[in-house]
């Protein structure tokens, strides 16, 4: 009798269970219908990035010597009265490409660099990551991402290091942020 009040039971539990699966409206198809849609959209949005950076100038060169490069570009801005303005990053940073494309196509903010930085591309790829170079300004780049904002002044000490993320608005830049971000880093006029 024992046996078969557990075999009832079992099979009355397992005939509920099968009747509130088939009961129910995504008919247990819940876990992929979420899952594909889902890899779908970062393939997509992988795919769109791409081709965003395909587009996208390359101001990037990892074959370049940059501290040759930064101190040159120190003696311009103590001539010119200007403040070096240093973009860490790279080719392979959507991020990067983006920023530099936003300063260079939006006349106001690219006029406020003109006026007054020198601008430099640092570098930091496999290819070339320039450890010593960054080193110098406390490796920026670990401890925010890229890209990151070194500012120097025109003897070339450091004023300020800027994370990128602060910038942003949406899946791009805020022009206000940015243009404030610059003036505030202005060379002091003296």
């Amino acid at each position: 009798m024992k046996k078969l009040i557990i075999f009832a039971f079992l099979g009355f539990s397992a005939f509920a269970f099968s009747q509130d699966v088939k009961n129910s409206p995504d008919k247990g198809k819940q876990k992929t219908a979420l899952i594909v849609p889902t890899e779908q959209k970062e393939l997509d949005a992988k795919k769109k990035a791409a081709e965003e950076k395909a587009k996208l100038p390359k101001p990037y060169d990892p074959k370049a010597d940059a501290q040759a490069d930064i101190n040159k570009l120190v003696a311009q801005a103590k001539k010119e009265g200007k403040n070096v303005m240093i973009q860490a990053g790279g080719n392979w940073c959507i991020w990067c490409l983006r920023f530099n494309n936003f300063v260079q196509t939006t006349p106001e903010l690219k006029e406020l660099v003109d006026k007054n930085y020198v601008y430099y591309h640092l570098n930091y790829s496999p290819d070339n990551k320039n450890e010593k170079v960054f080193a110098q300004y406390g490796n920026p780049g670990e401890k925010f991402g890229y890209p990151v904002f070194i500012v120097l002044d025109k003897d070339g000490k450091l004023i300020k290091v800027q994370q990128s993320d602060v910038l942003e608005e949406g899946k791009g830049y805020s022009k206000e942020k940015v243009k404030k971000f610059f003036t505030t880093w202005t060379p002091k006029k003296g």
